[in-house]
Formats: structure tokens, sequence, C-alpha cells
């Protein structure tokens, strides 16, 4: 057997001397642990990106030189008919969708339809009309529409149709409905031609009046572009003067650069116009696509104003086409294309610059017209200007 002890002594000798004489153990590190942030999804990211493109186009317009007239006059214009007509919601018109209308209208009712009337030799009386709004009869009430519109807006008594059926109660809230709908239709297919004569100027009042009263009534939550139509309404009928004012006032801004600020005065103008007609506009949220829609039509407005200086020939965008769909944006674009050489040989160049902008922001459909009018801010009042 061999003897260990002298190895275990020695051992036990080392082992002194290391704790007494050994390194001093370095101190625990607190565990402290970091998780980096997890990037965007791929949807997010996308969205983003959709948003700077815009962005980054405007800002290399201002530093690039204007393209020659022969490019833009080369681009294809739309022609008269695709410009002009004014885009109107197809209506069906097919049996079963009027019998599956009627059914779920009358909810039950024994009360039966007059039916379609011949239109022979006479129209529609009001007691008619008034008749078929109690019955719920929409079928007639929508012939009402198509042939004799002003029937819809005639007083019987101290009501017209609307405010009767607004009258009956929740019942007929289906029926209200579809008179506001049919007033609002008359206005955006109303032609171009029959703006300004006088039977239409008193149809335009008469219809200004009833919507005020179905928006006073509420009914702006269930019929989105009323608050549009009525707007649209009192332009037309009244608002033209003041159409030109502003006008006027937004060219100035506009030749003024950023210090005139003139996307922001020409929204502030809007909003305190829509807030004097309507009385409480700021708590009506349905007002904001119009404050939009208006605020870019009286930016391209102003800039074609101060493209006449250089087009003496040429004429002003009508004032009826103020805030009616994308009316004012294809005018405008056609005139551009029209007057393209004399423009880019006689206008200035910040002019030159805010309708390349402006053509670049208006065209398209992918952006809502709150975005349009954003782009156009950080450009026109916020911007470095040209």
């Amino acid at each position: 057997m061999y003897n260990n002890a002298p190895v275990l002594d020695k051992l036990g000798e080392r082992l002194n001397r290391t704790s007494h004489h050994g390194a001093t153990p370095r101190k625990k590190v607190r565990s402290s642990p970091c998780l980096p942030q997890r990037l965007p999804n791929t949807r997010v990211l996308e969205r983003d990106a959709e948003e700077e493109i815009p962005r980054l186009a405007l800002r290399r317009l201002r530093h690039s030189p204007s393209p020659p007239p022969e490019s833009v006059a080369s681009e294809e214009a739309p022609s008269p008919s695709e410009s002009t007509a004014p885009s109107s919601p197809t209506t069906p018109h097919s049996p079963t969708f009027g019998k599956n209308l009627l059914s779920r209208l009358y909810g039950g009712s024994k009360l039966a339809p007059m039916g379609l009337r011949s239109w022979e030799g006479s129209e529609p009386q009001s007691w008619e009309v008034f008749r078929a709004i109690e019955r719920k009869d929409l079928m007639f009430l929508m012939e009402v529409r198509d042939r004799a519109f002003h029937v819809l807006l005639k007083k019987s008594g101290d009501a017209t149709p609307l405010v009767h059926s607004m009258r009956i109660g929740k019942s007929h809230s289906d029926v209200t409905i579809v008179l506001v709908g049919a007033l609002s239709r008359w206005v955006n297919n109303l032609p171009d031609e029959e703006v300004n004569l006088p039977r239409t100027k008193t149809l335009l009042r008469a219809l200004r009046t009833n919507l005020k009263l179905a928006i006073d009534y509420g009914l702006q939550s269930q019929q989105n572009d009323l608050i549009a139509s009525f707007m649209q309404t009192l332009i037309m009928s009244e608002g033209e003067k003041w159409v030109q004012d502003q006008t006027v006032a937004i060219a100035i801004a506009l030749r003024s650069g950023t210090e005139g600020k003139p996307v922001t005065s020409a929204e502030m103008s809007i909003r305190k116009f829509a807030t004097r007609e309507l009385g409480r506009a700021n708590y009506i949220s349905a007002l904001e696509d119009y404050v939009a829609n208006a605020t870019a039509d009286l930016i391209m407005m102003a800039a074609w104003h101060c493209a006449l200086d250089v087009l003496p020939d040429a004429g002003s965008i009508p004032t009826w086409y103020f805030a009616r769909d994308d009316r004012v944006h294809k005018v405008f674009t056609q005139e551009l294309d029209k007057h393209a050489t004399v423009i880019s040989q006689k206008a200035g160049r910040r002019l030159r610059w805010q309708i390349r902008v402006l053509r670049t922001v208006m065209e398209g459909r992918s952006t809502s017209n709150k975005q349009k009018v954003d782009l156009l801010r950080a450009e026109f009042d916020e911007g470095p200007g040209v």
C-alpha cells in the first residue's frame, strides 16, 4: 500500500498559502438584461413608406426644372365628355330590388303601393306625394324625383314633403332618408348649363331650406353627404360672390409664398363660412370631408386666378364647380394642358412650382382629400418655398 500522507500535507500547505496571499475575488456582476425593441411589422413599414413617397416627390419638384411644354401637351387630356360629366351613383332599377326594398320599408304593413301612374298631361299633385309618404310608397316617390323633382320641394299648407315625413316620426324615418337622398342627388347631377337659370336659383333656395331642416332634425348621422349637399346648395344659390372674394384673397397669399400661409388661410375661411351657416359646424364630423375638398378646390382656383395674369383670353373656373366632387380639379388640369406653353414661358418661377405641386398632389384617388391638404400645407405654408 502506498502512503499518500506527504502528498496531502503538501496540498494542505498550498491551500493555506493561497487563502492568505491569493487574488481578491471579483464582485459578482448584477444581471441587467436589455431587450431590444422589435421592428414594426411589414404592414406598418409599407404604410409609412406610402406616406413618405409623396413628400419625397414634392421635395424633388422644388429642386428640379420645369418640364418643357411639349411633354405636358403630349399627355393624353381627358375628353370634355369625361371631364364635365358629374359622377353620379347608379341607382338599381331591377324589379327584384324594388320589391325587396318596398317589403323592407313597409315592414309587413297591409298598405299597398299606389303603383306607377301615367305622367301624360299633368304632374303629380302635392296631396298625392303626401299620401305616398304616409303609405311609404317609395317607388312613387322615386318616380316623382326623376320626372317632377320640384314637386318634392312644393309646400302644402305649412309643410313640404320632407317636413311632413319628419313630423310623422320614427316610423317613417326610412322615407325621410329617401327624400333627403333625392335632394342631394339632384344637386350632384344638376347640369352646368342650368345652374344660372332663374328657375334653378329658386329651386336651390327651396332645396337649401329643406336640407337645413334635415340637418336640424339630426339626419346627418344617417345621410353622410347631407352636410356637403347643403353647403353645395348654399354656394350655388347665394355664395358666388363669397367664392370669388376668397379666390382673390388666396391668390394674394399664394403670391406671397410661405409667408402668406395660403392653405391655412383657405381652410380657416371655409370653416368660418360653414360655422356661420350651420351654427354648430364644429360638432359635425361630416363637415371635415367637405372642408378638405373645398380647401383643395379653393387653392386650385386661386392658382388658376394667378395664371390668368399671363392668360388674358382664358376664363375663370366656374364658381358652381366649387366643392362638387372633382370638377374643379378636372377643369384646372384641362386648362393647364391647354395653355401649357404660355404658362411655361410667361408665368413666374414660384407659380410654375405651385402648379406642379398641385398637379402632383391632387392626381390619383388613393389619397384622401385631408391627406392632400396636409401635403399642400407642408409645401406652401411650412416648406422652404420657392
